[in-house]
């Protein structure tokens, strides 16, 4: 028995210090905050191109209501708030698609013109969060009025395009189709 309680004292260590919990317990740094924000960018545009390509080409002008955008039209203003919610949280221009109406565009509301200017809205995201210097993310920004650090911008922004590719699950639905598997990591 105690030879057992020798080998617990000294081996428990060693076993949690080498457990995978041992090995995955990290402090937080802003690099790895950085990094994670950025696979997160890249995990929400490849699900947002799966929901692009879920939908078939001619179904793109399809409304739930007359009243509603269509799923063009929703897709195109993901695009275009990402572009112009991030452009205010990093400072820099973003492609100059910003300044047209795409969701008025008949132009645009082709498959292979959203499928362009979404993922296009998606590199813009994923280039600013990488090249932003980290140390400046506390920094208040202004937007309509409100206050908020240009972290919490780029959170936001990533909060917004989630709601809209959520509301394209109906768009998607409504045509007898199953909208594609959660990409949550």
């Amino acid at each position: 028995m105690k030879k057992i309680s020798v080998l617990m004292a000294i081996g428990l260590p060693f076993f949690l210090l080498l457990s995978p919990a041992g090995v995955r317990a990290q402090a937080l740094t802003p690099d790895s905050v950085k990094a994670q924000l950025v696979q997160e960018w890249v995990r929400a545009k490849a699900y947002t191109l799966d929901y692009l390509k879920a939908m078939p080409a001619e179904k793109y002008s399809f409304k739930a209501t007359d009243s509603i955008r269509s799923f063009a039209q929703q897709m195109l203003h993901l695009a275009q708030a990402n572009l112009f919610l991030m452009s205010k949280a990093i400072d820099q221009q973003p492609p100059v698609f910003l300044s047209a109406d795409l969701e008025h565009s008949t132009a645009a509301q082709q498959k292979d013109s959203v499928t362009y200017y979404v993922s296009a809205s998606y590199d813009y995201c994923i280039e600013g969060v990488k090249n932003t210097d980290v140390n400046k993310w506390g920094e208040k920004k202004e937007l309509f009025g409100m206050h908020a650090s240009r972290f919490a911008l780029m959170i936001k922004t990533f909060e917004h395009q989630t709601h809209h590719r959520g509301q394209a699950t109906i768009y998607i639905r409504l045509q007898g189709m199953k909208p594609p598997e959660e990409r949550l990591f």
